[in-house]
């Protein structure tokens, strides 16, 4: 961070009289504080970082009331930094600020493979963080384990389901299964029974695996009751809004079975409860019936939630969540993003997949592609539909997909300021001083920063009104973006 970054972000935080999500205010004025670790371990826990400013005093309104020792307190923070696991090398910066002397130290992500980063004196259950807002929160079991899971390349569809028994899989779609895999594989061929089925994690230790159940179980849910899809029709634009008949769903589902009946269930469910708006051609008279959403970017949605949602014991009270709102539809998934992948990379980079052996049995079984191609659908089939892009939330234990209904060019999704032109100007002028994604995203009030890049950000990159600092790395970290004159 340059001197000048340290001055600008110091007036961001008066400004706002807020910390940030990849910002602490630590006063410092009388001695070093104490108990960092929370914030050392939430920020190295979150792919941002984060920063902390020494030298402003959050209880007397942000007031610059600078530092007691420059040196001293960067080597206490640095003894603390090393109480981590793994180590966090905070890279120091200082700067006069109203008279007085502020410092930053930058804590930089810890690679995944290595969280989640903890205090050493507290242990990985006690001593892990994550950063919610402006708070550090303790890590739950299920967030440390999904980095454990990560690390160690366990996957949570290969484990038995000791409960159950071949019995309780449908034989004939086994068989096709092994068929459809025998097909131009002929070393697979050779294999008896039992190999082939522990090669195609059908079975684990003499029982069904859950990639099985899910795909060929005769009743999945007889296992694992909340291992299915719950979707509802709200009559208004928020849970609790109820018709003029006081009804709080218009419609109400529970969804069970196999992936595969599920999907189609659903599917049914969605078609079913879409409006259906009639468009003539003026120039040929022709009539063409369109649902709400389309229909093929609904199904990818469905299929992404299931194929991918999270299948660990930790989510066995969880179900998929599809709900219908007044202006949007909302696809809730169990877990968050697994592995490298962001939000920012959904549809562009490939993603580590959570549940290998259930997607390849789902392949087969549903027609579903397992090839990346989910999201790019998802978004083609909107824009076709004249809709905004799907939006896409990763929260801290769940995945949501949300399709919005009303057409781009009068979307409140598209335009929240109201009056889109104001707000690219406003934009444009903010942008005279190269500017990083999350400044922007917070200059706005929005707390999506994929939202803010691909509604605000990329129209102006693509009109050459907005330029990048670093346009040979586009997706880096460290990228700005500034107005060009």
């Amino acid at each position: 961070m340059l001197q000048s970054e340290l001055v600008e972000l110091a007036d961001r935080i008066r400004a706002r009289q807020a910390e940030m999500q990849t910002v602490e205010v630590k006063s410092a004025h009388r001695g070093c504080p104490e108990k960092l670790r929370d914030t050392l371990s939430s920020f190295s826990n979150q792919d941002s970082g984060g920063v902390i400013v020494f030298g402003l005093d959050e209880k007397a309104d942000f007031a610059p009331v600078g530092i007691y020792n420059a040196q001293d307190l960067q080597k206490h923070v640095t003894e603390q930094c090393n109480q981590m696991v793994p180590p966090v090398r905070a890279v120091f910066t200082l700067a006069e600020y109203e008279g007085n002397l502020l410092c930053s130290a930058e804590i930089p992500a810890a690679d995944l493979s290595e969280r989640p980063c903890y205090y050493s004196g507290a242990g990985r259950v006690q001593g892990s963080y994550v950063r919610v807002g402006e708070a550090d929160l303790h890590m739950t079991d299920y967030e440390i384990y999904c980095y454990e899971a990560f690390r160690r390349h366990l996957h949570d569809d290969e484990r038995p389901v000791e409960r159950a028994t071949e019995a309780v899989l449908d034989k004939d779609l086994i068989d096709e299964y092994i068929r459809n895999r025998q097909k131009d594989r002929p070393g697979f061929s050779k294999l008896n029974t039992a190999q082939a089925y522990d090669m195609l994690a059908i079975m684990r230790d003499g029982h069904p695996t859950v990639a099985a159940m899910m795909n060929m179980g005769l009743y999945p849910q007889g296992y694992f009751p909340q291992w299915g899809i719950t979707a509802i029709v709200v009559p208004g634009k928020e849970i609790g809004d109820v018709a003029e008949d006081h009804a709080r769903f218009l419609d109400n589902k529970r969804i069970e079975g196999t992936i595969h009946a599920m999907a189609e269930e659903a599917q049914q469910f969605c078609l079913r409860n879409m409006k259906v708006r009639t468009i003539i051609d003026p120039a040929t008279g022709k009539r063409t019936d369109r649902t709400e959403y389309p229909p093929e970017a609904v199904r990818e949605a469905i299929l992404n939630a299931l194929i991918h949602r999270d299948y660990s014991f930790y989510t066995e009270g969880t179900p998929i969540q599809i709900n219908f709102f007044a202006d949007r539809l909302e696809i809730h998934s169990p877990g968050s993003l697994y592995g490298r992948m962001t939000v920012e990379q959904l549809g562009y980079s490939k993603m580590d997949l959570r549940n290998p052996a259930l997607a390849v049995m789902a392949e087969v079984l549903t027609g579903s592609e397992n090839r990346y191609s989910g999201i790019p659908t998802m978004r083609r089939e909107m824009a076709a539909y004249d809709l905004p892009a799907p939006v896409f939330e990763n929260r801290r234990n769940e995945f949501v997909v949300i399709l919005y209904n009303t057409p781009v060019q009068a979307s409140p999704a598209s335009n929240p300021a109201g009056a889109v032109s104001n707000k690219e100007e406003a934009l444009l002028e903010f942008c005279k001083a190269p500017r990083t994604r999350q400044e922007i995203a917070e200059y706005l009030g929005i707390k999506t920063v994929f939202y803010v890049m691909q509604h605000y950000v990329q129209p102006l990159l693509d009109s050459g009104k907005l330029a990048m600092t670093i346009p040979e790395q586009p997706r880096r970290k460290k990228q700005r973006f500034y107005t060009v004159e």
